[in-house]
């Protein structure tokens, strides 16, 4: 059980201890920096902001700078790899991957994603860089990565090298793909446990499965902005999904149980704005966490998906973990 909660905020990062039934305070740390992400396992937390990355070996009371070898310093998404102890991964805008494979202690760059991104063009419609890398899954050697504007790089070395998906053109556009292909604004991305080849991906068009490792995309949610979708680890026909207008406007959440044939509204307790929609989902223990797009955060239990307001007097957060102490 997960019994360190950490959330990164646009001040800082706060750590929570479990104290019952619910969470303590215990730190609030980097204050002065724009966290954007942060991934925690055997005693060690990496924090990600947009001025580099952070590593904390005390469970956040001090930090000291971890970005050797780090071209870009804006991080947009930390990953570690599952099965190998001090393998962890950060995506950056512009778009490229760095891995380190000593605890974050060097980082080294994929060059063959910084030639994806110069070769087709890779932009951000809200910022003057060439894209950005902003999720990753993991399965084995198999691996892939999301990219916004850009599509879904694959890696069948554990992250060693990558490649486009054979069901991701590259090509920068907003038009609807081919049949076959996933929309290139690729916001997520997941693996399910069963198998390397099940990925999910959300997208500026909806949510995109595959279950050949990329080469071919269904199309199992449509008509919709999405950027967060939850995968049950023991089920891969049920699915927590926030759908949002394709403009962006009026953010749900929906589940279906069936694989994406059926959907029903899951979000009681929650009343999103009209301009706000879901960010991410992070499963820490028995609970689902939601970071919506206005900053703020809410949780709920698996089982019965009941939304409450998670640290009212957090603001700007940006993404949640927990951590086994």
């Amino acid at each position: 059980m997960s019994n360190l909660l950490l959330v990164a905020t646009e001040r800082g990062l706060y750590s929570f201890q479990r104290d019952g039934e619910g969470w303590r305070e215990v730190c609030h740390s980097l204050k002065d920096s724009s966290v954007t992400t942060v991934i925690a396992r055997e005693g060690v937390i990496l924090a990600g902001t947009t001025e580099g990355l952070y590593r904390s070996d005390d469970l956040g009371r001090s930090w000291r700078e971890a970005s050797e070898g780090l071209a870009h310093r804006h991080v947009r998404w930390l990953a570690y790899h599952p099965d190998i102890s001090d393998r962890e991964f950060a995506g950056t805008e512009p778009a490229a991957i760095f891995i380190s494979r000593d605890g974050a202690e060097s980082w080294h760059e994929c060059p063959e994603v910084g030639e994806l991104r110069e070769q087709h063009g890779w932009f951000l419609p809200y910022s003057p860089e060439a894209g950005c890398v902003r999720g990753f899954a993991f399965h084995g050697p198999r691996a892939y990565a999301a990219v916004e504007v850009g599509g879904v790089l694959r890696s069948d070395d554990g992250g060693e090298r990558w490649r486009l998906a054979e069901g991701s053109s590259g090509k920068p556009d907003f038009d609807t793909p081919v049949e076959g292909f996933i929309a290139p604004d690729v916001h997520s991305v997941g693996i399910h446990p069963s198998s390397p080849d099940f990925v999910l991906a959300a997208t500026h068009l909806g949510l995109y499965r595959s279950e050949n490792g990329g080469r071919h995309w269904e199309h199992v949610y449509g008509d919709c902005y999405s950027r967060a979708f939850w995968l049950d680890p023991s089920d891969a026909d049920h699915i927590i999904f926030g759908p949002a207008t394709p403009s962006q406007w009026n953010g749900r959440i929906e589940e279906t149980r069936d694989g994406g044939r059926t959907w029903q509204a899951a979000q009681t307790g929650l009343e999103m704005p009209r301009r706000v929609l879901v960010e991410r989902f992070e499963q820490v223990g028995d609970e689902l966490f939601a970071v919506l797009s206005n900053g703020l955060l809410f949780a709920a239990p698996l089982a019965t998906l009941e939304w409450r307001q998670f640290l009212p007097n957090v603001s700007n957060v940006a993404a949640v973990t927990g951590m086994a102490e």
